[in-house]
């Protein structure tokens, strides 16, 4: 499938706003385990504008040109479809948990925002990761040859 032009650098974009997210959360984590409370939400909030953008992006995306078919053949199918399950699946229910575990925390309700940010954290970083995984497979590892 060939993208039209004037799409061609949202696959990039969508994956730089993932990478974007996965760094600001690691950040993020630094700081709070270093007691850095303020310099931590000011990561998150970042983290959170940035797959907002990527959530966007993809959306608007994939309206125009709907979906890319993965070209890979033999071992890289099976190991693409499970990372891809896995992030659709991870994507869809970490976007309720990043709202309860913003809200708590804007509540200052600091008890119950570790006890869902423990798990929070670690689906968000594997959905920011696996994003980029997923371009670079589809996009680059096994790309369609366009003549």
């Amino acid at each position: 499938m060939q993208i039209p032009e004037q799409y061609a650098m949202f696959p990039v974009i969508n994956a730089t706003l993932n990478g974007s997210s996965a760094v600001l959360l690691l950040a993020g984590r630094w700081y709070i385990k270093h007691g850095r409370i303020a310099v931590h939400r000011g990561f998150m909030i970042a983290a959170l504008a940035a797959s907002s953008l990527f959530l966007a992006c993809y959306l608007y995306y994939h309206a125009h040109v709907g979906s890319v078919r993965f070209a890979g053949q033999g071992w890289s199918r099976p190991v693409y479809f499970a990372i891809l399950i896995s992030h659709t699946a991870l994507a869809a229910a970490i976007v309720p948990m990043v709202i309860i575990t913003l809200s708590r925390a804007l509540r200052e309700r600091f008890d119950r925002h570790r006890a869902i940010a423990r798990w929070t954290y670690p689906v968000w970083l594997y959905v920011s990761v696996t994003g980029v995984v997923i371009y670079v497979m589809l996009y680059h590892l096994f790309a369609p040859h366009v003549t």
